[in-house]
């Protein structure tokens, strides 16, 4: 399988370290955002939302949107598991997830950034905004469901989704201090080599000039 994706997309970032947690071989291709190689007829062709990551099956169909790349690698590749076998664990899992991929990351993207500049606004103050927002949820919630990681002491879609976003949050300078609970987990899943392989330094499209 194939994997269309950009080093320091934080959505990119989750669908690598899913396959790596799982053990998955993939083809890496490179689609560059700066570029706009996103929104290239070539590649809308596939994905019209015009967004990385984008997973190309063996068979030639696609998978996108990196929550729904993560169910499904979970759902044909059980294990080593990405959800907690609990329902309210499960759920919590998701929760987490969903907290970052909906209430925090599309708010920094790049789109979002240029059109806020458009606007005449001021688009790192925007970021900071709504990053550190986010984070702070995320701290309060974490601190309640968390053991080793965000979920008690097994990985989860939770960690996978956090990793990038912290990564992501120390662009736009924060503080990261106000987040213990978070920077502790995030400390715990470096040691991890899925979560190794995976990190944006370790692409081979890392720091490649626009």
């Amino acid at each position: 399988m194939k994997l269309h994706g950009y080093w320091r997309s934080s959505a990119s970032w989750r669908a690598r370290i899913g396959l790596a947690w799982k053990g998955i071989p993939y083809e890496y291709v490179p689609v560059h955002l700066l570029r706009g190689e996103q929104v290239a007829d070539s590649y809308t062709a596939l994905n019209p939302m015009g967004q990385v990551p984008l997973l190309v099956l063996d068979d030639g169909r696609t998978i996108a949107q990196s929550l729904a790349i993560l169910e499904y690698l979970q759902e044909v590749h059980p294990e080593p598991a990405l959800l907690p076998a609990d329902p309210v664990d499960r759920a919590h899992a998701r929760q987490i997830a969903e907290m970052i991929n909906a209430g925090i990351q599309p708010l920094q993207n790049l789109g979002v950034q240029k059109h806020v500049a458009s606007l005449g606004a001021d688009e790192k103050a925007w970021a900071v905004h709504w990053v550190s927002k986010g984070l702070a949820a995320l701290e309060a919630v974490v601190a309640r469901t968390s053991g080793r990681y965000c979920v008690k002491d097994a990985v989860s879609l939770a960690d996978v989704c956090l990793i990038p976003q912290l990564y992501a949050a120390r662009r736009f300078s924060l503080d990261m201090s106000a987040y213990p609970t978070l920077l502790r987990i995030e400390a715990a899943c470096a040691e991890l080599p899925a979560f190794r392989t995976a990190h944006a330094d370790n692409q081979p499209d890392a720091n490649v000039a626009a």
